[in-house]
């Protein structure tokens, strides 16, 4: 299951680049516009990347790592969908982050909850 998690965050990190970096910058290319006009500044892919890795080659700091990540970004990610939902703007651009949203919450309640349920086996590990 741990493998799981660290693939799906791989995943969720190359999604995020196409959503936020590639897409925004194709399009505005496409538009004639600043090459920065949609891109969505986010640099979670990277620690999502480094997390997925510290899950596959195991350290005494990952279980740590693990719990610390996932809490943080689900405080961050329901923060940020409870300040949008009070007066959201609807538009490819923040559809496209709300369902990329949903997706790394989706993944960091998972690993949590798997963490937490087996947290004797793997933090010993």
């Amino acid at each position: 299951m741990v493998r799981f998690f660290a693939h799906f965050l791989f995943l969720l990190a190359a999604w995020t680049l196409v959503i936020k970096f590639a897409f925004p910058a194709a399009f505005s290319w496409w538009e004639g516009v600043s090459f920065t006009e949609y891109v969505m500044w986010d640099f979670w892919w990277i620690i999502h990347i480094w997390l997925g890795w510290v899950l596959l080659h195991w350290r005494r700091y990952s279980f740590s790592l693990a719990i610390s990540v996932s809490v943080a970004e689900i405080v961050i990610i329901l923060y940020k969908f409870i300040i949008f939902l009070e007066d959201p703007d609807w538009t490819m651009w923040t559809a496209n982050w709300f369902v990329n949203k949903l997706f790394v919450l989706a993944c960091f309640c998972l690993l949590l909850g798997y963490f937490m349920k087996r947290r004797r086996v793997l933090s010993s590990s």
